[in-house]
């Protein structure tokens, strides 16, 4: 498409066309006239225009068949048709045929200005529309989920297959190793792509709002339900749902999803009808879910209905080789963030990092290096630059460090391995642990997130 605001304008009648011109002009549109259908045509090999604004009745070609050449050649390019008051049935066709819309001769130059506006900023949006599309395509295709080992090889070479089906996948890995991108790659390597991929961590959502958020509800469901809302489901109707933390669903919920993957059809909150859905699941756990069936905490006709593709996401311990590769995407990725700039990582530095065991993942990997390009003094990441904990491999309880030594904790380090201690104390009872900490449990589960705790 042409520049914002391009239009071109078609007329026999050399005073209508550069009357329209001069109108367009003044409001800031990059506007030209042509007075034939052939040359429009012409016009459109070299550089279609956003929006041609044709007359109807003109010589050896009409505005029809311009038109359907028009659609032929530039399917994106709008169209707007002028007619003569005794043409309407003429201008139906020509909506029936594509046309954006049509004005009726004579009309008023406010008229054309307020419909080629509306045509413009629908113009933009198809085209923020397509750039954000094909931005989601490049960022979300395999190639963007790193990694050169034969574990992540071999993960690429699944999540091609999968892609192209429609049945459910459960990814399962530790938190940090990326299954929400491993999820989106599936998603936007699909045929579905075109469609929403909607996702919420069943973990982030009190539990009493989660059956409504899912499904939605009507009016006066429940205290609150001042309106009718739509689920989650039904967002993502023709899509894909992505499910993070699966395992953290209470049981009353799992018997629902069940049904829902069964029926493939749902409820909202209060309501008695049931709502045909079209969606793709996408399931994901940090929990041992098989595991979880045993100990009677998962249904284990969800867990098969879930199971259906399984995918396990390697720890990045077990794909250490890996580490200089992230290790060079973060760089790149913070690089612009640094002052002065940071070019590149100290061997020793580099040694440390693939010493380290990493129980946050690719998450914990990705905080270190943003860290060590904004607080260090590059040229190079420097060991200095990286946290204590990585110096002392200690990550199981609270620092042991004397007040001369050189790796000293920041408070970002301390909070963290305090958090890990009260975790483990309380046996990852969470609404404890928080109690305990003085926080709410939303931050506790940000603050998890963030240092990538998992249970042990």
């Amino acid at each position: 498409m042409g520049t914002a605001g391009e239009i071109l304008v078609v007329d026999d009648d050399a005073r209508m066309r550069e009357l329209i011109v001069k109108v367009l002009a003044r409001e800031g549109y990059s506007a030209r006239s042509l007075p034939r259908g052939q040359e429009v045509l012409q016009a459109l090999e070299d550089e279609p225009p956003d929006l041609i604004i044709s007359d109807i009745r003109m010589p050896e070609m009409d505005g029809l068949t311009l038109l359907q050449e028009v659609k032929r050649v530039s399917p994106e390019t709008s169209v707007l048709m002028m007619t003569a008051f005794g043409s309407i049935d003429t201008a139906v066709q020509a909506i029936k045929a594509g046309a954006y819309d049509y004005l009726t001769k004579p009309f008023k130059m406010d008229e054309i200005i307020v419909v080629v506006r509306r045509a413009m900023e629908e113009q933009r949006l198809r085209a923020e529309v397509r750039a954000l599309r094909e931005e989601v395509r490049t960022k979300y295709n395999f190639s963007n989920i790193l990694g050169k080992s034969k574990p992540m090889l071999d993960l690429f070479a699944l999540i091609k297959k999968v892609a192209g089906s429609r049945s459910t996948v459960l990814i399962q890995g530790k938190s940090g190793t990326g299954k929400e991108l491993v999820a989106r790659a599936i998603h936007y390597n699909s045929p579905r792509r075109a469609r929403p991929l909607v996702s919420v961590n069943c973990s982030a959502i009190p539990r009493d709002l989660l059956e409504s958020e899912l499904f939605g509800h009507i009016k006066g469901a429940f205290t609150g339900a001042i309106a009718n809302k739509r689920g989650l489901f039904e967002e993502a109707d023709g899509g894909s749902l992505f499910l993070d933390e699966i395992g953290e669903l209470s049981p009353e919920l799992q018997v629902k999803l069940l049904r829902v993957l069964q029926e493939r059809e749902m409820r909202r909150v209060g309501d008695t009808r049931t709502i045909s859905i079209d969606v793709r699941l996408i399931a994901a756990s940090n929990r041992d879910l098989a595991q979880a069936v045993k100990t009677d905490l998962f249904r284990e006709d969800l867990y098969y209905r879930l199971n259906v593709i399984p995918i396990v996401l390697p720890a990045l311990k077990d794909r250490s080789e890996d580490i200089p590769l992230l290790v060079e995407h973060f760089l790149m990725k913070y690089a612009k963030e640094a002052d002065p700039p940071i070019e590149g990582i100290a061997k020793d530095a580099m040694r440390l990092l693939l010493e380290y065991d990493w129980p946050g993942n690719v998450r914990e990997l990705e905080n270190v290096i943003e860290r060590a390009v904004i607080l260090g003094h590059g040229p190079q990441i420097l060991p200095e630059d990286l946290p204590a904990h990585l110096h002392t491999q200690q990550t199981s309880g609270p620092y042991q460090f004397r007040a001369a030594s050189p790796h000293r904790p920041t408070l970002e380090e301390l909070e963290r391995d305090y958090i890990a201690t009260i975790l483990r104390e309380t046996r990852w009872h969470q609404m404890q642990a928080a109690h305990i900490l003085g926080i709410d449990r939303r931050t506790l589960y940000r603050k998890i997130r963030t240092y990538g705790f998992q249970p042990t």
